[in-house]
């Protein structure tokens, strides 16, 4: 029990303080056939071998960074310039409504009153939507503000893709080095299994959120709301969040264009949020389920409770507790046997 609790505590830490290593590792074991191909093709030794693979994962990693960053924040600044024009058309076309309701009643003090009512509801309403765009203004304020924190977390990974992949070898014979000779076998079987399901669980999440981007770019494309790649990317980050998902942006978008008298592009985002949630919760539990070796109800349990328990970072921990707690058991370290 003591074991269990030290686990999962280590687990929670590594998800959390530790993620920055945690991610370089998962990256230096992914690069590791290309060491190997160095080592044995071009005869090179092992710190050379990993400085080449991590130098060419490094350019790669920026050059993508800066390409899709430079696309996103090119089109936010562009959507973020129309924002008062959107503003300026839903503040038009509810003052149109208003006009029409005293057009539609006349006589009687009830009908005097309700253009009134109206009217000040009308108002209310424009201010809460200038209050929301205020408030998406300060958050992206916020954002700009972590910048600099993201590129000392950054720089921390990538010095850390270059430590782990010189010393990987010598990591694994520290960690088997803990276990007694005749417990190394089990242990480093249980270590391949935690590798592949792992990769496993990496590569669903990275095919979901594809699937889930590719439908939102071109259902974007389709009903011709502008900025696709931006709001495709933005929509991939919020359906990575269990309770959030999708319809946190595509649900009161589409109540405002329908408001605005946009019935095209509403009943548009309200189809594609329709299909995206569809799909995904379709396919979810089985691409898990087979990537990572267990079962699509233990993997949506997983990450349900792992979520409700510790929040985001438990949609990564939740599985990869039932991972580790299956690949120990599959090799004899937690024998459990009830017998009535």
């Amino acid at each position: 029990m003591i074991l269990i609790v030290l686990g999962l505590a280590f687990l929670y830490l590594l998800f959390t303080v530790g993620a920055p290593f945690l991610l370089a590792l998962v990256v230096v074991i992914f690069l590791e056939p290309l060491n190997r191909v160095f080592m044995d093709r071009l005869q090179m030794n092992r710190v050379a071998s990993a400085i080449l693979s991590s130098t060419l994962f490094t350019i790669v990693l920026l050059g993508l960074m800066g390409l899709i960053g430079l696309k996103v924040v090119g089109e936010l600044t562009s959507f973020w310039g129309n924002v008062p024009d959107y503003l300026s058309n839903a503040n038009q076309y509810l003052q149109h409504l208003i006009e029409h309701a005293q057009s539609s009643y006349d006589g009687g003090r009830e009908s005097d009153q309700l253009p009134i009512k109206l009217e000040s509801w009308m108002s209310s309403l424009t201010s809460a939507l200038q209050n929301v765009a205020g408030g998406v203004s300060r958050y992206i304020v916020g954002f700009a503000a972590g910048i600099p924190n993201f590129f000392i977390v950054l720089i921390v990974f990538l010095v850390a893709v270059y430590l782990f992949g010189i010393s990987l070898p010598t990591m694994k014979s520290s960690v088997l080095a803990l276990f007694a000779d005749e417990s190394r076998s089990q242990v480093e079987e249980v270590m391949e299994n935690l590798r592949k399901s792992i990769f496993g669980f990496l590569r669903a999440q990275l095919l979901l959120s594809l699937m889930t981007y590719v439908i939102t770019f071109f259902g974007l494309l389709i009903i011709g709301t502008g900025y696709p790649l931006a709001i495709a990317l933005l929509i991939v980050i919020v359906d990575i969040l269990p309770i959030l998902g999708t319809g946190s942006v595509l649900v009161p978008w589409a109540a405002y264009m329908l408001a605005t008298g946009d019935s095209f592009t509403g009943i548009g985002l309200i189809l594609l949020f329709l299909v995206i949630t569809v799909v995904r919760r379709i396919i979810e539990p089985k691409i898990l389920g087979d990537a990572v070796g267990i079962g699509a109800l233990p993997a949506l349990i997983s990450l349900y409770v792992g979520y409700e328990l510790v929040g985001l970072i438990g949609v990564f921990l939740g599985p990869a507790v039932v991972i580790v707690f299956i690949a120990c058991r599959k090799v004899g370290l937690i024998p459990i046997r009830i017998k009535l």
